[in-house]
C-alpha cells in the first residue's frame, strides 16, 4: 500500500478493549488503516462494530489498549482532538440541521465573517460550498435547504462538510441503507476519488455484496472480539458470513410455505392521496406475507402509513375482519389489534431513552392500567418478561435503556410490543434494514412463525432476494401504481424489477 505521500494517516489501534455494565462490548481489537485505502469492517449487530470506531472519534472512553496516528501514541481522544487530528464519522443517522441551508451546514461552527465577526459573509459560504460539491461532481445549489433534499442528497453533504474539515480519516457507518442504486453508484464514484487523494475510509455494512465492490481490506468481529483481517481479494461472501456468525446460515431469505391461508383481514378498494399514489386495491389473509415492492419513491411506505392512521388519503375505502374502517389515528388502528414496525426504527419504533420494558409495554398501557390512570406496574413486568423472551432479546435486564441495543435487538423490541398486543396485522416496513445477516435470518423465522399462528403480514422491502424469499403474494408498485401481482412461484428477479421500473416483460 502507498504510504509515502505526506497527507496520508496511517492508523493503528492495538488491544482495544471496553466494557458496559453486563457487557463486554469489546475485548483486545487490533485495527489497522492506511491512506487511500477502503477497509470494511463487518459483524453481526453487537459484534462492537459502532463501539471501536466511537472510541475512535473520542465519543467512548477506551478502558485498555493503545492508539496510534503515524506512529504517534494517543493517550486520550476527544471528538474535539479526533477533528482535528482529521478523523470524521458520518453515522447512520445524520448529523445535519434540516432547517439550514447546504453551506450553512458545512461551514456549521466555522462560519465565514466579514468586516466584524457579527456578519456571516454568506456569498463566500455559497461559492465555496459550490467548489468543495463541485468537487465531489455534486451540482446542487448552496443555498438549498438540507431538509428538502433526498436521503442520498443529505449523504452527499455530509461528505462534502468532511472533506471541508481537512479529513484524513473518514468512516462511514451504513452509508448506502437508504440509498437508490444511481446514488450508491455515485456514493462509489466519490469514495474512489477520495482513495487517491489519499484518503483512508474505514466502511461498516451489513451488505456483503458491497465489500466487494468497494473495499481492500475487511476486518469481522464477532461477539466484541476479531475474528480476522483479509484482503478482500482472498476470501468470499460464503467464507465472511460464516466467519461472522459462527455458522452455516444457509439460505437468509427463505421460509416454509404452505396453502393454509384463513379469511380475508385487511381488504384495500381504491386507495388514493393525490400526487401520491392512485387507486390501490389489494388484500391480505391470516398466515399470509404479502410483499410489497417498488422503486424508492413508489409509494409503497405512504400506502401502508394511510392504512394505520398516520396520514389522511383522499378517498377509498379500508375493511379491516369484514367492517369498514377509518382510521383518524395511530390509536384507533391499535385498538383494532394492528400493529406498524416502520422504517425508521430509531426515530419511530421505539422510545430510545426508555427501557426495553417500558418500550415493549407501550402499546398496551391502555389494557395494563388501573382504574385510576396508574400503570400496573406487575402486568408491565410480565407483558415485557413474556415476549422478550419470545423474541429472545439480548440484554442485560429489562431495565436495560434501549439505545444501548444492537440493531437486530432493536428491531426485535419493537415486533414484541406489538406481539404484546396481539396484532392481528403486522405492517412490517423495511424490517431488516441496517441489521446483520444473523438477525435478518432470526427475524425471518420469526414471520413463519407468526404467519403459522394465522397473523396477517404486508411486508416492505427493498431487497429483492428477501421480498422474492419471503412473501406469498407480491405487490409491485411505480410512481404511486399498483402495476402488477405476482405468486410466488412466478416471482423472480427479472419481472419484479421489469415491473418495478415501469417496464412490461
Amino acid at each position: 500500500m502507498d504510504s509515502e505521500k505526506n497527507n496520508f494517516l496511517k492508523l493503528r489501534m492495538e488491544k482495544i478493549s471496553k466494557a458496559f455494565p453486563g457487557v463486554q462490548a469489546l475485548d483486545k481489537i487490533d485495527f489497522e488503516l492506511e491512506g487511500g485505502v477502503v477497509h470494511a469492517i463487518v459483524g453481526e449487530n453487537g459484534a462492537g462494530k459502532s463501539t471501536l470506531i466511537k472510541i475512535l472519534a473520542g465519543v467512548y472512553k477506551k478502558d485498555s489498549g493503545e492508539i496510534y496516528i503515524n506512529n504517534d501514541k494517543k493517550e486520550v481522544l476527544t471528538p474535539f482532538l479526533a477533528k482535528k487530528i482529521g478523523i470524521s464519522v458520518i453515522y447512520q443517522e445524520f448529523s445535519l440541521i434540516p432547517e439550514l441551508d447546504i453551506s450553512h451546514n458545512i461551514f456549521l461552527g466555522k462560519e465565514k465573517c466579514k468586516y466584524t465577526s457579527f456578519f456571516i459573509d454568506k456569498k463566500m459560504m455559497h461559492k465555496e460550498t459550490k467548489e468543495i460539491l463541485a468537487k465531489l461532481n455534486i451540482y446542487i445549489d448552496p443555498r438549498t435547504k438540507v431538509g428538502d433534499l433526498t436521503v442520498g442528497e443529505q449523504q452527499l453533504v455530509e461528505i462534502a462538510k468532511a472533506i471541508m474539515s481537512d479529513t484524513r480519516i473518514l468512516v462511514m457507518d451504513e452509508p448506502t441503507s437508504a440509498l437508490s442504486k444511481e446514488e450508491k453508484v455515485k456514493l462509489f464514484d466519490i469514495i474512489k476519488r477520495l482513495k487517491t487523494e489519499g484518503i483512508g475510509i474505514i466502511y461498516i455494512t451489513h451488505r456483503m455484496k458491497e465489500i466487494f465492490e468497494i473495499a481492500d481490506y475487511v476486518t469481522i468481529m464477532r461477539d466484541g472480539a476479531k475474528v480476522g483481517s483479509y484482503k478482500v481479494k482472498d476470501v468470499d461472501e460464503n467464507t465472511v458470513i460464516k466467519l461472522m456468525v459462527g455458522r452455516e446460515l444457509g439460505s437468509i431469505y427463505k421460509r416454509e410455505r404452505t396453502n393454509k391461508r384463513g379469511e380475508v383481514v385487511l381488504r384495500v378498494e381504491n386507495l388514493t392521496k393525490k400526487d401520491v399514489f392512485n387507486n390501490i386495491s389489494f388484500y391480505v389473509r391470516k398466515g399470509e406475507v404479502l410483499g410489497i415492492s417498488g422503486l424508492m419513491g413508489a409509494g409503497r411506505t405512504e400506502v401502508v402509513r394511510c392504512i394505520f392512521g398516520l396520514d389522511k388519503f383522499d378517498s377509498g375505502k379500508i375493511f379491516f375482519m369484514n367492517h369498514e374502517v377509518k382510521f383518524n389515528h395511530p390509536f384507533d388502528a391499535i385498538k383494532e389489534e394492528i400493529g406498524f414496525v416502520p422504517e425508521d426504527r430509531k426515530r419511530l419504533g421505539i422510545i430510545p431513552l426508555l427501557d426495553i420494558k417500558k418500550n415493549i409495554a407501550l402499546p398496551s398501557l391502555p389494557w395494563i392500567s388501573i382504574i385510576s390512570g396508574w400503570i400496573d406496574s406487575n402486568k408491565e413486568l410480565k407483558l415485557a418478561n413474556e415476549f422478550s423472551k419470545k423474541m429472545n432479546i439480548i440484554m442485560s435486564s429489562l431495565g436495560q435503556q434501549v439505545s444501548y441495543l444492537s440493531g437486530g435487538n432493536q428491531q426485535k423490541v419493537v415486533l414484541a410490543k406489538w406481539l404484546a398486543r396481539n396484532a392481528k396485522l403486522l405492517i412490517l416496513d423495511e424490517p431488516t434494514r441496517g441489521i446483520d445477516v444473523g438477525a435478518k435470518s432470526e427475524i425471518h423465522k420469526l414471520i413463519s412463525i407468526l404467519v403459522n399462528n394465522n397473523i396477517a403480514i404486508i411486508m416492505i422491502s427493498s431487497e429483492l432476494p428477501e421480498i422474492l424469499g419471503v412473501s406469498d403474494r407480491i405487490l409491485v408498485m411505480h410512481e404511486g401504481n399498483l402495476v402488477t401481482e405476482f405468486d410466488y412461484i412466478e416471482a423472480n428477479e427479472e419481472n419484479v424489477i421489469m415491473a418495478a421500473t415501469g417496464l412490461s416483460k
